[in-house]
């Protein structure tokens, strides 16, 4: 899971980019119509939509923003776009597998999009499960790293709620794996310790890597997936590659 714990850090530098884009509220909206629709309006009864008011807030998303948007997905607030999940497959440069959680009020408008950034940047969009079969969802927490003991009690006290697998190689945070179905009460238990909580949320983790030493290709790879997560419609993007960081520092 190492290329993961890189990449999802990645994720985290780069959050602050998507904000000053004015797309990152967009995507989060569109997560909390979805969950509240699926689920309904209730965030103890609805993990999804806690995850997704969770992340909202660590946005600095407005409640009202917020509050709007779960009642659209409830029916409350008539208005705005109906968007459907679609998960689109391909593969990037180098070989690597791409998976992309879709919301999109135009199936074929984003198909075509996104069948457009895959091919002008060294990929291939796929048929559907082309890779899905090389990931396994995950519940995925991330906890900023604390000094001392404390980050072995931390640890402990995760496995014991349930967690499934602990990578600890980053320097500034631990991620915690569970089943999806043990995130809520592992999170919950981390925050009973103390524990500093950047992000819980339900991913697509690669089984296996692929490791990416060419540093051309790297490039590659990256300004691919920028470009996907960028797309408006993109709520996610899982990818399976592991770039050292020895590459990796030279490319930022």
């Amino acid at each position: 899971m190492a290329g993961h714990s890189k990449w999802a850090n990645i994720k985290h530098r780069k959050a602050k980019v998507d904000e000053k884009r004015g797309k990152l509220f967009t995507k989060i909206g569109r997560e909390l119509i979805i969950a509240a629709r699926l689920g309904g309006g209730d965030p103890e009864a609805n993990p999804r939509l806690k995850a997704a008011i969770q992340k909202a807030k660590a946005a600095n998303m407005p409640s009202e923003n917020i509050q709007r948007a779960i009642m659209r997905g409830t029916g409350e607030l008539e208005g705005g776009a109906e968007y459907e999940e679609v998960v689109y497959e391909g593969y990037g440069p180098g070989g690597v597998a791409l998976l992309l959680n879709i919301a999109t009020d135009n199936r074929n408008r984003t198909a075509s999009e996104i069948r457009y950034i895959f091919s002008r940047h060294g990929g291939n969009l796929g048929e559907s499960g082309c890779v899905s079969w090389m990931f396994q969802p995950k519940g995925v927490i991330t906890v900023v790293v604390p000094p001392g003991e404390k980050r072995d009690e931390l640890t402990l006290k995760a496995i014991e709620a349930g967690a499934e697998d602990v990578n600890d190689d980053d320097q500034e945070v631990v991620e915690i794996y569970t089943a999806p179905g043990d995130l809520e009460a592992v999170r919950r238990a981390l925050e009973e310790a103390g524990a500093e909580i950047r992000e819980a949320e339900v991913r697509m983790v690669p089984n296996t890597t692929v490791t990416i030493e060419d540093p051309e290709t790297a490039a590659k790879v990256l300004k691919l997936v920028d470009l996907l997560e960028d797309h408006e419609d993109v709520q996610a993007v899982y990818t399976n590659f592991d770039i050292p960081d020895e590459i990796m520092e030279r490319l930022s």
